[in-house]
């Protein structure tokens, strides 16, 4: 596939556990790939399983490490081993953690909620390098295929670097994206079959849309 255009959105795809789908995805055009250390996520991986399909990937795809409540040690050894370009922490993560993985020069994405905590205006308690935002309103971390008010984002994004993810899916990207004028988008349970597993028709048809959709700003560059 051609290389996609800069006039748009990033692309992360997470939760991969498959070495092939990984490469699929790369070959794709996508910025970046999430791997989930979450043992309650039926995403997780190990290490090990994490470290080869990052190994297997090209340097231009980023590898982003998706943390709940992680000790620091947890944390820098999957940073080092599996070759991270970015943690997002997804959980209760305090500023002075996210200070601590600063000084080790780790890029930062710090989730935060619009319905949970922390909050969109707890924003001001953060360094972060960028935001991911979603709903907050599942059972456990992470978007739980709930669509939610995308629109609720968008004044957040005027002065943030904004992450969009929740319950995205192909069918509701494009308009996602109109109401919310992401800098990056990040799907996961919208292109599976089963969790962990991706469906590559689904994720050509998300990137094909993605694509297409265009935003009158600034766009950060997250990944």
């Amino acid at each position: 596939m051609n290389k996609i255009s800069d006039n748009r959105p990033q692309i992360k795809i997470c939760g991969l556990t498959d070495i092939c789908e990984a490469k699929e995805v790369a070959d794709l055009g996508v910025d970046a790939i999430g791997f989930v250390f979450f043992p309650k996520s039926p995403r997780n991986l190990t290490m090990n399983q994490a470290k080869n399909i990052s190994l297997a990937l090209p340097q231009k795809v980023k590898k982003v490490g998706v943390f709940v409540n992680p000790s620091f040690s947890f944390l820098m050894e999957r940073v080092k081993e599996c070759n991270l370009d970015f943690v997002q922490l997804h959980g209760q993560e305090t500023q002075d953690f996210i200070k601590a993985l600063n000084k080790k020069n780790v890029n930062v994405i710090k989730t935060l909620f619009v319905n949970s905590t922390p909050s969109l205006s707890d924003v001001i308690k953060y360094n972060a390098h960028s935001y991911l935002v979603e709903c907050g309103r599942g059972k456990l971390p992470g978007g739980n295929a709930i669509d939610w008010d995308f629109k609720s984002s968008r004044k957040f994004g005027e002065n943030h670097p904004l992450i969009l993810a929740g319950g995205l899916c192909a069918k509701n990207i494009e308009k996602a994206i109109e109401d919310s004028y992401p800098d990056a988008v990040d799907v996961s349970s919208g292109v599976e079959y089963k969790p962990g597993r991706k469906d590559i028709s689904k994720i050509i048809k998300f990137v094909k849309i993605v694509t297409t959709c265009t935003i009158n700003k600034k766009i950060n560059k997250i990944f």
